[in-house]
């Protein structure tokens, strides 16, 4: 492609694209193939956020692409009030691998979807409206979603549903509780359910987390917080409703990063990774929640609603995760690329924090690591860099916390491509702090 069509594809962009968060990469994507994407140069770059952390199979799969193929030929939508056998095919599927007990689905298009969905059933079924989240959340940018998303986008759109309520999220490498020394996240979390109480007009319906806040910097609950999370909902008769749309389908090491302290939700919900980079998401609950939804009168259609061709895509990741060892395979990987992440983090002062848990990791660039500051400059001369290298990350920059890159590669991501990944993080802040 010429240099003159990228500057018309530029002008076109600027004068033609609503805006709607962020800044846009300064390359111009043409095609994508398993762990990289490709300019319009021809060059390939290193995706280490697995577009935007879904294409968990890596991008144009071969078996994804032919499920397409063949649903565009035959069957990719129909009346929402009709029902095909991918639709049923998938729903009895995610029954037989999800959390004990969560058996009716609901298949949608995108997270904020699904979340929304599950607002709405908790406040249906609890007849009650108030909606707690961590206070760096990200739920979705619909209505209830959007109400329950503190890292972002708050701001100058007139109030939100009201009931809505925000507590700390856990934060081990910046604790605001200590005891002998040591983050004591126990009594922060007694301590803003307190303040939770005392606000609470007594309609207290749901709980929404995620279990690694990506959005909110790659924030991982301590092993524990979750059960204590359930068992403050049960004292409270609220539901607990886990977010997975970026921990879902094995990324962490497990299939669902619930199982990592054996909770079980009221309601679970899917999306990014359930598609593989396609439109797919779900809300999975109980036969007793759906039960007592229906009776009341349960109401969410939407015009994509239980559609065939991403029905049909979902239950080909399901098949490929299981068939290729893919959930321990991201356990393997990630420990590889901690590993590599962990020995940066003993060369450059400037990695104040590794976190996260299989192929869902974190690193926290500060400028100073006894005082963990910030250091935006530094972060933002690494990202462009790396860009630069071959290799892309995302990072997160939020009130409070250092800049935060998220690293969240295909599992089918090989080891050749994480040490190649590695050496262009080495290479990006070894230039970048000497600048």
């Amino acid at each position: 492609m010429s240099a003159q069509t990228d500057l018309d594809f530029w002008s076109n962009a600027q004068r033609h694209l609503i805006r709607y968060g962020g800044t846009f990469s300064p390359v111009i994507i043409e095609r994508a193939s398993g762990s990289h994407v490709y300019d319009s140069t021809g060059r390939a770059i290193l995706d280490f956020t697995s577009g935007q952390m879904s294409a968990i199979l890596g991008h144009s799969h071969p078996e994804i692409a032919e499920v397409i193929a063949e649903s565009a030929r035959n069957l990719t939508h129909l009346f929402s009030g009709m029902l095909s056998r991918p639709v049923v095919d998938l729903a009895t599927r995610l029954a037989g691998i999800a959390p004990k007990g969560l058996e009716r689905s609901l298949l949608l298009s995108t997270g904020g979807e699904a979340n929304e969905a599950a607002i709405k059933l908790a406040k249906l079924v609890t007849g009650r409206h108030e909606i707690i989240s961590f206070a760096q959340s990200w739920h979705g940018m619909t209505g209830g979603a959007a109400s329950a998303t503190y890292s972002a986008g708050r701001k100058g759109y007139g109030p939100a549903a009201v009931g809505s309520f925000a507590i700390p999220a856990p934060y081990p490498y910046r604790p605001r509780f200590e005891r002998n020394g040591a983050y004591d996240w126990e009594a922060e979390l007694d301590y803003a359910f307190d303040l939770i109480d005392r606000q609470s007009c007594g309609s207290l319906a749901a709980f929404i987390a995620e279990p690694i806040l990506s959005s909110g910097g790659l924030i991982e609950l301590p092993h524990g917080y979750m059960r204590a999370l359930k068992a403050k909902c049960a004292e409270r008769e609220m539901l607990l409703i886990v977010d997975e749309a970026q921990t879902g389908m094995g990324r962490t090491g497990t299939l669902f990063a619930c199982e990592h302290d054996g909770v079980v939700p009221d309601i679970l919900t899917l999306s990014k990774t359930l598609g593989a980079g396609l439109p797919l998401a779900a809300v999975l609950t109980t036969q007793e929640i759906e039960n007592q939804a229906h009776e009341r009168g349960f109401l969410f259609y939407t015009t994509h609603v239980s559609d065939p061709m991403p029905a049909a895509v979902g239950l080909k990741v399901i098949e490929v995760i299981e068939r290729d060892g893919l959930v321990e395979r991201a356990g393997e990987m990630g420990t590889r690329l901690r590993d590599g992440l962990e020995s940066l983090q003993s060369r450059f002062d400037c990695i104040g924090d590794v976190r996260g848990r299989g192929l869902m990791l974190g690193i926290e660039i500060v400028g100073n690591r006894s005082t963990k500051t910030a250091a935006p400059a530094l972060s933002a001369a690494i990202t462009r860099r790396c860009l630069g290298l071959g290799l892309h990350m995302n990072i997160v920059q939020l009130p409070g916390l250092g800049d935060v890159f998220r690293l969240a590669p295909p599992l089918t991501i090989a080891e050749a491509e994480i040490d190649r990944g590695l050496s262009i993080i080495e290479q990006a802040i070894e230039e970048s702090v000497s600048m």
